[in-house]
Protein backbone atom coordinates (compact mmCIF):
# COMPACT_ATOMS: atom_id res chain seq x y z
CA UNK A 1 0.00 0.00 0.00
CA UNK A 2 2.69 2.36 0.77
CA UNK A 3 4.70 1.61 -2.15
CA UNK A 4 1.49 2.33 -3.93
CA UNK A 5 0.75 5.37 -2.44
CA UNK A 6 4.87 6.45 -3.09
CA UNK A 7 5.15 5.08 -6.79
CA UNK A 8 1.88 7.23 -7.53
CA UNK A 9 3.24 10.43 -6.22
CA UNK A 10 6.57 10.19 -8.02
CA UNK A 11 4.41 9.51 -11.15
CA UNK A 12 2.43 12.82 -10.77
CA UNK A 13 5.58 15.45 -10.51
CA UNK A 14 6.12 14.80 -14.25
CA UNK A 15 2.06 15.87 -14.47
CA UNK A 16 1.95 18.64 -12.08
CA UNK A 17 5.74 20.38 -13.88
CA UNK A 18 3.91 20.02 -17.17
CA UNK A 19 0.84 21.98 -15.58
CA UNK A 20 3.35 24.59 -13.75
CA UNK A 21 5.04 25.32 -17.47
CA UNK A 22 1.59 25.23 -19.62
CA UNK A 23 0.01 27.78 -16.73
CA UNK A 24 3.10 29.93 -16.53
CA UNK A 25 2.86 30.23 -20.49
CA UNK A 26 -0.58 30.21 -20.60
CA UNK A 27 -1.07 33.30 -18.09
CA UNK A 28 1.36 35.89 -20.56
CA UNK A 29 -0.28 34.69 -23.63
CA UNK A 30 -3.68 35.60 -22.48
CA UNK A 31 -4.87 39.42 -23.73
CA UNK A 32 -4.29 42.23 -20.96
CA UNK A 33 -1.51 43.80 -19.25
CA UNK A 34 -0.92 43.75 -15.41
CA UNK A 35 1.01 47.01 -14.90
CA UNK A 36 -1.52 48.96 -17.54
CA UNK A 37 -4.36 47.63 -15.02
CA UNK A 38 -3.04 48.67 -11.43
CA UNK A 39 -1.63 51.52 -13.26
CA UNK A 40 -4.80 52.92 -14.01
CA UNK A 41 -6.75 54.15 -17.31
CA UNK A 42 -4.84 57.53 -16.88
CA UNK A 43 -1.66 56.48 -16.34
CA UNK A 44 0.89 57.60 -18.90
CA UNK A 45 3.52 54.93 -20.91
CA UNK A 46 6.04 55.95 -18.69
CA UNK A 47 3.73 54.96 -15.44
CA UNK A 48 3.27 51.77 -16.76
CA UNK A 49 6.83 51.24 -17.64
CA UNK A 50 7.64 51.69 -14.15
CA UNK A 51 4.79 49.50 -12.95
CA UNK A 52 6.06 46.92 -14.95
CA UNK A 53 9.51 47.15 -13.94
CA UNK A 54 8.22 47.36 -9.74
CA UNK A 55 6.61 43.99 -11.05
CA UNK A 56 9.67 41.98 -12.55
CA UNK A 57 7.36 42.20 -15.73
CA UNK A 58 10.07 44.01 -17.43
CA UNK A 59 12.40 41.13 -17.53
CA UNK A 60 12.89 37.71 -19.62
CA UNK A 61 10.18 35.61 -19.69
CA UNK A 62 12.87 32.69 -18.95
CA UNK A 63 13.97 34.47 -16.16
CA UNK A 64 10.80 35.11 -14.74
CA UNK A 65 10.21 31.60 -15.37
CA UNK A 66 13.03 30.10 -13.56
CA UNK A 67 11.94 33.14 -10.91
CA UNK A 68 8.35 31.54 -10.51
CA UNK A 69 9.98 27.67 -10.02
CA UNK A 70 12.25 29.04 -7.57
CA UNK A 71 10.11 30.71 -5.49
CA UNK A 72 7.25 27.26 -5.68
CA UNK A 73 10.40 25.12 -4.52
CA UNK A 74 10.46 27.63 -1.24
CA UNK A 75 6.50 26.96 -0.90
CA UNK A 76 6.01 30.77 -2.16
CA UNK A 77 3.04 30.87 -4.72
CA UNK A 78 3.85 34.58 -4.76
CA UNK A 79 2.06 37.88 -3.91
CA UNK A 80 -1.33 38.83 -4.90
CA UNK A 81 -1.63 42.08 -6.68
CA UNK A 82 -5.45 42.68 -6.08
CA UNK A 83 -5.30 41.89 -2.49
CA UNK A 84 -1.99 41.99 -1.52
CA UNK A 85 -2.01 38.82 0.33
CA UNK A 86 0.01 36.00 -0.06
CA UNK A 87 -1.83 33.28 -2.83
CA UNK A 88 -0.82 30.31 -0.72
CA UNK A 89 -2.66 31.87 2.06
CA UNK A 90 -5.62 33.12 0.54
CA UNK A 91 -6.11 29.49 -1.21
CA UNK A 92 -5.94 27.55 1.95
CA UNK A 93 -8.46 30.27 3.29
CA UNK A 94 -10.60 29.93 0.22
CA UNK A 95 -10.25 26.10 -0.21
CA UNK A 96 -12.07 24.68 2.69
CA UNK A 97 -15.54 26.91 1.08
CA UNK A 98 -14.90 25.07 -2.03
CA UNK A 99 -14.69 21.81 -0.60
CA UNK A 100 -17.57 22.25 1.97
CA UNK A 101 -20.03 22.72 -1.18
CA UNK A 102 -18.26 20.37 -3.95
CA UNK A 103 -18.68 17.52 -0.64
CA UNK A 104 -22.04 17.90 0.46
CA UNK A 105 -23.14 18.48 -3.92
CA UNK A 106 -21.69 14.94 -3.87
CA UNK A 107 -23.36 13.18 -1.01
CA UNK A 108 -26.48 14.31 -1.63
CA UNK A 109 -26.00 13.42 -5.32
CA UNK A 110 -24.91 9.79 -4.20
CA UNK A 111 -27.90 9.57 -1.73
CA UNK A 112 -30.02 10.53 -5.39
CA UNK A 113 -28.01 8.77 -7.85
CA UNK A 114 -26.70 5.52 -6.35
CA UNK A 115 -30.59 4.02 -5.17
CA UNK A 116 -32.30 5.72 -8.39
CA UNK A 117 -29.41 3.40 -10.47
CA UNK A 118 -30.22 0.79 -8.58
CA UNK A 119 -33.89 0.48 -8.91
CA UNK A 120 -34.00 1.83 -12.40
CA UNK A 121 -31.59 -1.85 -13.90
CA UNK A 122 -33.56 -3.89 -11.27
CA UNK A 123 -37.41 -2.66 -13.22
CA UNK A 124 -35.58 -2.20 -17.03
CA UNK A 125 -38.78 -0.20 -19.05
CA UNK A 126 -40.78 0.53 -15.80
CA UNK A 127 -41.62 3.97 -14.79
CA UNK A 128 -38.75 4.25 -12.30
CA UNK A 129 -36.62 3.49 -14.98
CA UNK A 130 -38.45 6.75 -17.33
CA UNK A 131 -38.13 8.79 -14.55
CA UNK A 132 -34.03 7.77 -14.02
CA UNK A 133 -33.72 8.57 -17.72
CA UNK A 134 -35.52 11.88 -17.50
CA UNK A 135 -33.53 13.22 -14.32
CA UNK A 136 -30.42 12.63 -16.03
CA UNK A 137 -31.25 14.14 -19.35
CA UNK A 138 -32.59 16.76 -17.43
CA UNK A 139 -29.08 17.10 -14.84
CA UNK A 140 -27.05 16.99 -18.45
CA UNK A 141 -29.06 19.63 -20.29
CA UNK A 142 -29.31 22.24 -17.98
CA UNK A 143 -26.46 24.78 -17.20
CA UNK A 144 -24.80 25.10 -13.69
CA UNK A 145 -25.70 28.88 -14.04
CA UNK A 146 -29.28 28.61 -15.60
CA UNK A 147 -30.62 26.11 -12.98
CA UNK A 148 -28.62 28.23 -9.84
CA UNK A 149 -30.21 31.08 -10.68
CA UNK A 150 -33.74 29.77 -11.42
CA UNK A 151 -33.54 28.02 -8.00
CA UNK A 152 -32.45 31.32 -6.52
CA UNK A 153 -35.43 33.32 -8.45
CA UNK A 154 -37.91 31.19 -7.08
CA UNK A 155 -36.40 29.73 -3.11
CA UNK A 156 -35.56 33.20 -2.49
CA UNK A 157 -36.87 36.10 -4.67
CA UNK A 158 -40.50 34.59 -4.98
CA UNK A 159 -41.39 32.11 -1.99
CA UNK A 160 -38.79 33.71 0.50
CA UNK A 161 -37.73 30.14 1.90
CA UNK A 162 -34.06 31.03 0.84
CA UNK A 163 -31.68 33.07 2.68
CA UNK A 164 -29.99 35.79 0.50
CA UNK A 165 -27.59 34.33 -2.42
CA UNK A 166 -24.51 36.49 -1.13
CA UNK A 167 -22.05 34.24 0.58
CA UNK A 168 -21.43 31.41 2.78
CA UNK A 169 -23.11 33.38 6.07
CA UNK A 170 -25.79 35.93 6.41
CA UNK A 171 -24.55 39.10 7.21
CA UNK A 172 -25.67 39.25 11.03
CA UNK A 173 -23.59 35.91 12.07
CA UNK A 174 -19.76 35.87 12.24
CA UNK A 175 -17.89 33.06 11.48
CA UNK A 176 -17.31 30.01 13.61
CA UNK A 177 -13.80 30.05 15.14
CA UNK A 178 -11.93 28.46 12.31
CA UNK A 179 -10.49 24.78 13.39
CA UNK A 180 -11.19 23.11 9.67
CA UNK A 181 -12.62 26.23 8.03
CA UNK A 182 -15.66 24.26 7.30
CA UNK A 183 -18.52 25.93 8.58
CA UNK A 184 -20.90 23.69 9.57
CA UNK A 185 -18.04 21.32 11.21
CA UNK A 186 -16.45 24.39 13.06
CA UNK A 187 -19.98 25.82 14.37
CA UNK A 188 -20.82 21.92 15.54
CA UNK A 189 -17.36 21.57 17.44
CA UNK A 190 -18.39 25.12 18.94
CA UNK A 191 -21.69 23.86 20.10
CA UNK A 192 -23.48 26.60 18.46
CA UNK A 193 -26.76 24.83 16.62
CA UNK A 194 -27.84 28.77 15.09
CA UNK A 195 -24.53 29.16 13.91
CA UNK A 196 -24.91 25.19 12.32
CA UNK A 197 -28.74 26.35 10.91
CA UNK A 198 -26.99 29.12 9.63
CA UNK A 199 -24.18 27.85 7.67
CA UNK A 200 -26.65 24.73 6.30
CA UNK A 201 -29.40 27.08 5.08
CA UNK A 202 -26.61 29.48 3.04
CA UNK A 203 -25.51 26.15 1.74
CA UNK A 204 -28.71 24.12 0.41
CA UNK A 205 -29.48 26.07 -3.08
CA UNK A 206 -25.70 25.80 -4.23
CA UNK A 207 -25.50 21.93 -3.06
CA UNK A 208 -28.36 21.81 -4.87
CA UNK A 209 -27.79 23.25 -7.74
CA UNK A 210 -24.24 21.28 -8.30
CA UNK A 211 -26.15 18.19 -7.26
CA UNK A 212 -28.76 18.28 -10.15
CA UNK A 213 -26.33 18.51 -12.76
CA UNK A 214 -23.46 15.52 -11.26
CA UNK A 215 -26.44 13.29 -10.45
CA UNK A 216 -26.66 12.31 -14.11
CA UNK A 217 -23.41 10.89 -14.68
CA UNK A 218 -23.52 8.98 -11.54
CA UNK A 219 -27.16 7.59 -11.90
CA UNK A 220 -26.25 6.06 -15.69
CA UNK A 221 -23.16 4.69 -14.65
CA UNK A 222 -25.02 2.99 -11.99
CA UNK A 223 -27.39 1.68 -13.76
CA UNK A 224 -25.23 0.81 -16.54
CA UNK A 225 -22.98 -1.10 -14.58
CA UNK A 226 -26.30 -2.83 -12.70
CA UNK A 227 -27.61 -4.34 -15.73
CA UNK A 228 -24.54 -5.59 -16.13
CA UNK A 229 -23.78 -7.22 -13.44
CA UNK A 230 -27.36 -8.46 -12.80
CA UNK A 231 -27.24 -10.51 -16.32
CA UNK A 232 -24.41 -12.21 -14.87
CA UNK A 233 -23.78 -15.98 -13.67
CA UNK A 234 -23.03 -15.49 -10.53
CA UNK A 235 -26.18 -13.62 -9.99
CA UNK A 236 -28.38 -16.01 -11.25
CA UNK A 237 -26.41 -18.30 -8.88
CA UNK A 238 -27.12 -16.92 -5.99
CA UNK A 239 -30.82 -16.19 -6.59
CA UNK A 240 -30.96 -20.12 -7.77
CA UNK A 241 -29.08 -20.77 -3.86
CA UNK A 242 -32.48 -19.07 -2.12
CA UNK A 243 -30.50 -16.24 -1.42
CA UNK A 244 -32.81 -13.04 -0.85
CA UNK A 245 -33.07 -10.32 -3.33
CA UNK A 246 -31.84 -7.41 -0.72
CA UNK A 247 -28.77 -9.65 -0.27
CA UNK A 248 -28.28 -10.33 -4.20
CA UNK A 249 -28.26 -6.86 -4.79
CA UNK A 250 -27.02 -5.24 -2.21
CA UNK A 251 -23.80 -8.03 -1.25
CA UNK A 252 -23.00 -9.47 -4.77
CA UNK A 253 -24.83 -7.02 -7.44
CA UNK A 254 -23.76 -3.80 -5.78
CA UNK A 255 -20.24 -4.40 -4.77
CA UNK A 256 -19.28 -5.70 -8.23
CA UNK A 257 -20.88 -3.08 -9.76
CA UNK A 258 -19.32 -0.56 -7.95
CA UNK A 259 -15.59 -0.25 -9.10
CA UNK A 260 -17.08 1.85 -12.51
CA UNK A 261 -19.53 3.86 -10.60
CA UNK A 262 -16.31 4.37 -8.14
CA UNK A 263 -13.89 5.64 -11.28
CA UNK A 264 -17.48 8.27 -12.45
CA UNK A 265 -17.03 9.89 -8.84
CA UNK A 266 -13.49 10.41 -8.80
CA UNK A 267 -14.26 12.13 -12.22
CA UNK A 268 -17.10 13.81 -11.11
CA UNK A 269 -15.47 15.54 -8.13
CA UNK A 270 -12.55 16.49 -10.23
CA UNK A 271 -14.59 18.24 -12.76
CA UNK A 272 -16.94 19.67 -9.58
CA UNK A 273 -13.85 21.38 -8.24
CA UNK A 274 -12.93 22.84 -11.55
CA UNK A 275 -16.21 24.19 -12.33
CA UNK A 276 -17.10 24.93 -9.19
CA UNK A 277 -16.59 28.78 -10.35
CA UNK A 278 -19.80 29.16 -12.03
CA UNK A 279 -21.74 28.17 -8.65
CA UNK A 280 -19.80 30.47 -6.63
CA UNK A 281 -20.19 33.62 -9.13
CA UNK A 282 -23.99 32.74 -9.11
CA UNK A 283 -24.65 32.66 -5.05
CA UNK A 284 -21.46 34.56 -4.53
CA UNK A 285 -19.59 31.80 -2.69
CA UNK A 286 -16.04 32.74 -1.47
CA UNK A 287 -14.07 29.81 -2.91
CA UNK A 288 -11.39 29.58 -5.07
CA UNK A 289 -12.47 29.46 -8.09
CA UNK A 290 -14.14 32.98 -7.63
CA UNK A 291 -11.11 34.06 -6.36
CA UNK A 292 -8.93 32.83 -9.48
CA UNK A 293 -11.52 34.53 -11.97
CA UNK A 294 -11.20 37.60 -10.53
CA UNK A 295 -7.67 37.52 -10.39
CA UNK A 296 -7.52 36.44 -13.84
CA UNK A 297 -10.34 40.02 -14.77
CA UNK A 298 -7.57 41.62 -13.68
CA UNK A 299 -4.66 40.03 -15.33
CA UNK A 300 -2.70 38.91 -11.82
CA UNK A 301 -0.69 36.18 -12.85
CA UNK A 302 0.21 34.82 -9.82
CA UNK A 303 -3.52 33.43 -8.08
CA UNK A 304 -4.42 32.01 -11.31
CA UNK A 305 -1.14 29.74 -11.45
CA UNK A 306 -1.69 29.16 -7.72
CA UNK A 307 -5.16 27.78 -8.57
CA UNK A 308 -4.41 25.43 -11.22
CA UNK A 309 -1.41 23.95 -9.31
CA UNK A 310 -3.63 23.52 -6.57
CA UNK A 311 -6.37 21.70 -8.74
CA UNK A 312 -3.55 19.84 -9.90
CA UNK A 313 -2.22 18.55 -6.83
CA UNK A 314 -6.04 17.60 -5.74
CA UNK A 315 -6.57 15.73 -9.08
CA UNK A 316 -3.70 13.79 -7.64
CA UNK A 317 -4.72 12.41 -4.61
CA UNK A 318 -7.99 12.27 -5.41
CA UNK A 319 -7.24 9.51 -8.17
CA UNK A 320 -4.90 8.23 -5.58
CA UNK A 321 -7.91 7.81 -3.28
CA UNK A 322 -9.54 5.98 -6.21
CA UNK A 323 -7.27 2.99 -6.61
CA UNK A 324 -7.08 3.02 -3.15
CA UNK A 325 -10.90 2.28 -2.89
CA UNK A 326 -10.36 -0.18 -5.93
CA UNK A 327 -9.01 -2.37 -2.93
CA UNK A 328 -11.55 -1.92 -0.22
CA UNK A 329 -14.37 -2.87 -2.91
CA UNK A 330 -13.00 -5.40 -4.25
CA UNK A 331 -9.41 -7.30 -2.74
CA UNK A 332 -8.83 -9.16 -6.11
CA UNK A 333 -8.25 -6.03 -7.90
CA UNK A 334 -4.85 -4.92 -7.98
CA UNK A 335 -3.39 -1.37 -9.30
CA UNK A 336 -0.35 -1.36 -11.40
CA UNK A 337 1.83 0.51 -9.49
Amino acid sequence: MLRLIATRLLSALPNLAGVVVITFILTRALPGDPAAYFAGAAATQEAIAQVRSQLGLDKPLLEQFFQYVAALARGDMGLSLTTGQPVAQELLARLPASLEMVFLALLLACAIALPLGVLAATRPGSWIDQLCRLITTAGVSLPTFFTGLLLAYVFYFLLGWAPSPMGRLDPMFSPPPTITGLYLIDAALAGDAAMWWASLKQLILPVLTMAIFVLAPIARMTRASMLSVLSADFIRTARASGLSTGMVLVTYALRNALLPVVTTLGMVFGFMLGSSVIVEKVFGWPGVGSYAIDALTASDYAPVQGFVLAMGVLFVLLNLLVDLLYGLIDPRVTVAS
